[in-house]
This record gives structure tokens, sequence and C-alpha cells, in this order.
């Protein structure tokens, strides 16, 4: 979402919120109501014109600004191509994975072989993709919802799940801190569902526990990767020694 396309959202809710219809818009602005609904649909405003709108309001358009600035991101998830155009180049990818884990431009290119010209060329692309906005100072705002996932069994899912098999669980899963555990067992419907509770709500732990890790400094947080997998299944071996 563009610094333009936000504003005019946050005016769109701010107009609502205080009853203001495209009618009553137009009256206050000597314009016809299709007029203001051309005008908002097309996303066409003159400086003065937004001034305007946030005089309406009995706002500044300063403030009308600064609201939009804090606005809650709205990006849940990328489409197939925008995940497919990360996909094809790794380092887009690594940058990107890396700003949505709220790394700065200097902490990347401090862990990472990146120049900060190479490294703000790819935040440019992620910028262009929608992911992050890139402001002045060299800050990333990040344009997505605290839940954003990725496609579920799109590009970044399958690409990530190869890893899974080449390097990840090639472990011994012997360090501190590393656990491998497997279990298989015959449950009923009822026992199945219950366990998918449990699992989302380890899940969603995890996502908090990274929340409130990352008011922390930089060097005092490391990699931590959980991979949470359920699934009827029987190794071939042991099916291939079943009756027809």
């Amino acid at each position: 979402m563009t610094e333009t396309e936000r504003l005019i959202l946050t005016l769109k809710r701010l107009l609502k919120k205080q009853g203001f219809t495209y009618c009553a818009v137009g009256q206050e602005l000597g314009l016809s109501e299709q007029t203001v609904k051309r005008m908002f649909s097309k996303e066409v405003f003159t400086l003065d014109r937004l001034v305007q709108l946030a005089s309406i309001l009995g706002m500044s358009l300063a403030e009308v600004t600064d609201q939009a600035s804090r606005a809650t991101p709205s990006i849940r998830s990328l489409t197939v191509a925008q995940e497919n155009d990360l996909v094809a180049e790794p380092a887009l990818l690594l940058v990107a994975a890396c700003v949505l884990n709220n790394w700065s431009p200097a902490e990347i290119t401090k862990i990472y072989k990146f120049s900060m010209a190479g490294c703000l060329k790819h935040l440019l692309k992620l910028d262009r993709l929608g992911l992050i906005r890139l402001l002045p100072g060299d800050r990333v705002r990040l344009n997505v919802v605290r839940d954003f996932e990725w496609l579920p069994n799109g590009p970044i899912q399958h690409f990530f799940r190869k890893q899974e098999k080449d390097d990840f669980l090639t472990s011994n899963f012997a360090e501190p801190g590393e656990n491998l555990y497997f279990i298989f067992g015959l449950l009923t419907a009822a026992a199945k569902l219950r366990l998918q509770v449990q699992l989302k709500k380890l899940r969603d732990e995890f996502a908090e526990l990274h929340r409130e890790s990352i008011a922390a400094p930089f060097d005092q947080r490391s990699s931590a990767c959980l991979m949470v997998a359920q699934r009827k299944w029987e190794p071939k071996s042991f099916a291939n020694m079943r009756r027809n």
C-alpha cells in the first residue's frame, strides 16, 4: 500500500466514523455527490482538496497524515506472483525474511554479505511488492498484519520444505536448546481435534515469544525454528506388509 493509498483510506475511515456520506462531503465542498465519488474512486486529489477534507473532519492535514502513518497494516498474504518473485531471487527472499523479523538494514549488512547500497536495492523491490514501506533514513515499516503468513502450499512454502529435507532435518538435534520429537499413535477423531487445538496454541505462543523478543537488543537474539506437523501416515515399509 502506497503512502497516498494509506492517506486516502484514512480519510475514508475518518469521514465514515463522523457520519459523512459522499453527499454530505459534496455539500461541504460545493461539489456533486458523483464528483466526490469519482474523486475517491480515482484517488486524484490536489493538496488544497486534501486540506479541505481534513478541515471537514476538524483536523489539520498533518494530523490526518499522522493517523495514516500509524494505520494498521492490511496485508495478510502475498499473491502467487509476488511469492514467485521472491523465490526467483534468493538474496531478495533473504532480505524479506530479515525485515519480517524486524531486522534493520544495518543489522542485515552486519550479518550478511550485502553492501548498504545492495541491501537498499532489495528493500526498494520489497517496497514495490508492497511488503514494506522504505522510509527516509533507511527505516523500514512493515505493511503486513501481525498474523501474516505465506500462502499455503505456495512458492515460499515449497522453497522452505525443500530446505527442511535437505538441511533442517539432517541435524541430530543434540545441541543445547534443540529438540526433536516423533510420536506415533492411534487417535479418535475427537482426540485429533483436541491435538489440532494444542498445536495452534503452540504456534501462537511461538509467535508471541517472537514479538516479545523484538524489543531485546539485536545481539541478544538468535534464530529459533519450529516445525510442527500432524498427518495420517504409515511408513511405506509397514504399508507394504498390509493385507490387500
